[in-house]
């Protein structure tokens, strides 16, 4: 017998990280939230890599940040080691990531959604959907609690139907022993949701004190550590060391003689699974010319044993998982603790998604994270916060919170997933995005607090930081363009470091440009006696030395936009327009773009079909100027 349990605006489904940042997202907008897990102790856990952050993995999260979400800030809190990737190359690809101590970091977000005000937490599980006509109302629990919505999220991660493969082995479980939710998915097919299975997997954990660390690598974390979040200017811990490992001839050996007792190989999966991050097994076939695979060993926390064996996951059977594991250098007395594994589950076509992430077919329902065929908590944690935004915007009958893929990698996320779709567990890069000079992770404060402060997430104190970097940052190109360097004042120190010699006075911010001069030589020279925060300092150093080519992204930017403005009517029937052809009139029905940039990226749309919608919309607004004027 179901009963009523209570009202609520937005209910979220799944607290893991995409679930908590949506759960926070729309209390804090000042909706009455509910959040309902199926286990508490699974709060923003980290089934998987225990860390934070990565080559465009740490752009999200800092673009979750400067929107007023918790990642960020939850990370620097509890991080363990923290590095900045990619820093031999240019700031478009610079990437922060963070080992986390992942007991610290679930306790941290649990604490958070408990002491958020307008946030209600449950542990249940959530078996079906109430709707009507009108849309989603509700949702039904497997205690046969009914709580009624005005929206609800669904957050449920790698949970629905889940299923764990270890050799010949399988069994219904979610990540980690947790229970799979078996219900849900049969309420959601009953809504023609076009729903699919995708795998993932998890490499083994190893007892400490059964490595010999001796013959790894040793990885340091960054002497001067940049935080995650944007209100932090600094953070000082003492840091742990990782590890670096590598593959012998002989792991290969087991791998390729133990090929039928691998899941994958056997056949016994039928999803597909993440083409960027591959079993070790899938690394050795596919690239059998490569003598040695690398991998890292890392600490999943300060108070526990338990070492995460980065890029090693695999769905071999046990025991052939502890002879391969013993052929590795350092691991040839390894104790597994918890053995590696592939796990499957259900999840959504995204193309049935809105770039607000509303499911199309059904009004006032939302989707995020894995569920909408990504991997990754910081993907996760991205959509959610959008989700959460959304559904609080919905009920207020507000016009969407978009981003674009021009101002964002938030916005490149869910274009691709809602405009291309993915045939795979979805995962950000920097070479997805086309302005990745402009959607650099040192400047997303700059790009994205103002449009958190406008949605009503990013509040006074954060603000007022933010504004006062802004102003600092005019202030110093002001005074850099004014102010001039001569040539007797510098060529003295250039002839020093072997650098050509000024010919004639220039401004400071001219100089900058030079490959060698930074805020150390301006200060050598006398051209810098006032302290101005490091942050302040970068953002001057990239736009002089990235002047030109910003400039040329910019202008780019402008044609992007030019398409973006052109609105597509939402009920056209494409069926109808002569001159597209009959795969591009099919998707176009299908995906429904809001715009004639959206439906330029779409796969099947071409040139010649982009013409054709332009001229359409000529005509159209001929039609509509005649009827005005009759």
């Amino acid at each position: 017998m179901n009963f009523k349990a209570g009202s609520y605006d937005v209910i979220v489904v799944g607290a893991g990280h995409a679930g908590c940042e949506a759960a926070l997202a729309a209390a804090r907008l000042g909706k009455k939230t509910l959040v309902i897990t199926m286990s508490l102790e699974s709060i923003a856990f980290m089934p998987c890599n225990p860390s934070i952050g990565g080559t465009g993995k740490g752009h999200l999260v800092r673009e979750i940040d400067a929107l007023g979400g918790e990642m960020g800030i939850n990370i620097d809190k509890t991080f363990i080691q923290s590095r900045m990737l990619n820093t031999s190359k240019g700031p478009a690809v610079h990437s922060l990531r963070a080992q986390a101590d992942k007991t610290l970091y679930h306790k941290e977000m649990k604490k958070t959604l408990e002491e958020e005000k307008n946030l209600d937490i449950v542990m249940d599980e959530v078996i079906e959907l109430i709707y009507d006509e009108n849309g989603v109302t509700g949702v039904l629990t497997q205690l046969r609690a009914q709580y009624d919505a005005k929206a609800v999220v669904l957050a449920t991660g790698v949970y629905l139907k889940s299923k764990v493969f270890i050799g010949e082995v399988n069994f219904s479980s979610g990540p980690i022993g947790l229970s799979s939710a078996e219900q849900l998915s049969k309420s959601l097919k009953e809504l023609d949701l076009p729903l699919r299975r995708f795998k993932t997997g998890t490499p083994a954990r190893v007892h400490a004190d059964s490595i010999d660390f001796s013959k790894m690598e040793i990885q340091y974390g960054d002497e001067e550590v940049v935080p995650f979040s944007f209100l932090n200017e600094s953070l000082e811990k003492e840091q742990i060391t990782c590890y670096l490992t590598r593959t012998t001839k002989k792991t290969h050996e087991i791998i390729l003689a133990n090929l039928e007792r691998s899941s994958l190989y056997r056949g016994d999966m039928d999803s597909h699974g993440p083409r960027y991050c591959p079993s070790i097994e899938d690394k050795v076939v596919r690239f059998k010319d490569k003598e040695t695979h690398q991998f890292f060993v890392e600490p999943e926390g300060l108070d526990t044993k338990e070492y995460y064996i980065q890029g090693f996951s695999s769905s071999l059977a046990y025991e052939v998982q502890l002879e391969m594991y013993h052929s590795v250098l350092g691991l040839e007395n390894a104790k597994l603790m918890r053995p590696a594994y592939a796990i499957e589950y259900d999840c959504v076509d995204p193309l049935y998604l809105k770039p607000s992430l509303e499911i199309k077919s059904l009004n006032g329902l939302f989707s995020a994270g894995q569920f909408n065929g990504t991997s990754g908590y910081e993907e996760a944690a991205a959509q959610g916060l959008i989700a959460g935004i959304n559904a609080a915007l919905k009920i207020d009958e507000k016009e969407p919170f978009i981003l674009d893929r021009s101002e964002s990698y938030i916005g490149v996320l869910i274009d691709d997933l809602v405009t291309k779709g993915t045939n795979e567990p979805y995962r950000i890069m920097t070479s997805r995005a086309e302005y990745r000079l402009l959607l650099r992770q040192d400047n997303a404060d700059l790009r994205l607090t103002q449009k958190g402060r406008d949605v009503g997430l990013v509040k006074e104190g954060r603000y007022n930081i933010f504004l006062e970097k802004k102003k600092a940052i005019e202030n110093e190109l002001k005074r850099l363009k004014t102010d001039k360097v001569k040539p007797d004042e510098a060529n003295e120190l250039l002839a020093e470091i072997g650098a050509s010699p000024l010919s004639r006075t220039m401004s400071l911010y001219e100089f900058l440009k030079r490959p060698e001069v930074n805020y150390d030589f301006l200060k050598k020279i006398g051209k810098y006696n006032i302290e101005l925060k490091k942050a302040v300092r970068e953002q001057c150093e990239i736009t002089s030395k990235y002047e030109g080519y910003i400039k040329k992204q910019m202008e780019q930017v402008e044609g992007f936009i030019k398409l973006e403005r052109k609105k597509l009517p939402i009920d056209i029937d494409y069926s109808l327009i002569k001159g597209l052809r009959l795969e591009a009139r099919q998707k176009l029905n299908d995906i429904r773009p809001l715009n004639i940039g959206q439906a330029s990226r779409i796969s099947g749309v071409s040139p010649a079909d982009i013409s054709v919608l332009l001229i359409y919309l000529q005509t159209l607004k001929a039609q509509k100027k005649s009827e005005e004027n009759n």
